[in-house]
């Protein structure tokens, strides 16, 4: 592939990438508000927007009214991480900057490392949050970011410092959308389906739906930062502490998440 030609899909890709993860992130996080402004689960709740000269009533229900249009938030999900895995590949695969001279694989192998930690990452997560030991939030979260802590670490003694970065936030992503697709829509599919039945919908459903989801708004933060950390390669993947310091964003994003979710 030419040089011309690498760059066109990587603009593309790029720009695809943003845009999508904007209209995910953002979607999110007005969930995350809503939820915030509706938190009462056993009653109906309203609340009052305003934007753009219109006037809006948003409701909450535990019980959905089928006869509406029901509108699904899931496209954006999928089209972040499809163009973030194939930019992934683009510039880190086939680009040639997976690994460095330090590094202990070849290019294959450092390949077949990287989409092992993909596919493992989203094993041993749901595993744990599944397991008796997830149901204890606190504990939960520390593990979590242990379990982190050491992939970063792993991460750039297998591949550069720069692409070990990019490894770990390309991890946090396919956790992000395998919550989407393989735990919250089935859920969600499943409470439709018993409304649709006139049955009583399963509570824990919604409670694990909701857990992921909100697993995905302490996960969204840090994932933008260190997208942006390769900008800058002496405080970040270029320091002596390049794992430490990426520990370190997570728990700046997580806390940011938490003020912004407080705030809802």
């Amino acid at each position: 592939m030419n040089y011309t030609t690498q760059e066109a899909l990587n603009l593309v890709l790029r720009w695809l990438h943003v845009f999508a993860a904007i209209l995910w992130i953002g979607q999110t996080w007005f969930f995350t508000w809503l939820d915030g402004r509706l938190h009462d689960p056993d009653e109906k709740g309203q609340t009052w927007m305003v934007h753009s000269g219109g006037f809006y009533v948003v409701e909450k229900q535990t019980r959905p009214e089928l006869t509406r249009t029901l509108h699904w938030f899931r496209w954006e999900a999928a089209i972040t991480w499809l163009s973030g895995a194939a930019l992934f590949v683009l510039l880190y695969y086939f680009g040639g900057i997976l690994i460095d001279a330090d590094s202990p694989l070849t290019k294959g192998q450092g390949i077949a490392a990287s989409v092992g930690l993909l596919i493992g990452g989203w094993i041993v997560y749901d595993a744990f949050w599944i397991s008796p030991l997830g149901r204890h939030e606190t504990a939960g979260a520390l593990i979590s970011f242990l379990l982190l802590l050491g992939l970063a670490w792993l991460s750039t003694k297998l591949f550069s410092t720069r692409a070990a970065y990019l490894q770990v936030g390309a991890v946090m992503g396919t956790l992000m959308a395998a919550n989407v697709w393989m735990r919250i829509l089935p859920a969600q599919r499943k409470l439709i389906a018993a409304a649709r039945e006139g049955k009583e919908p399963d509570q824990r459903l919604a409670d694990r739906a909701k857990g992921r989801s909100k697993h995905n708004t302490f996960m969204g933060i840090p994932v933008v930062l260190i997208m942006i950390s390769n900008h800058f390669p002496v405080l970040t993947y270029g320091h002596r502490y390049n794992w430490l310091i990426l520990g370190g964003l997570f728990l700046v994003g997580a806390a940011a998440a938490q003020f912004l979710r407080k705030r809802g």
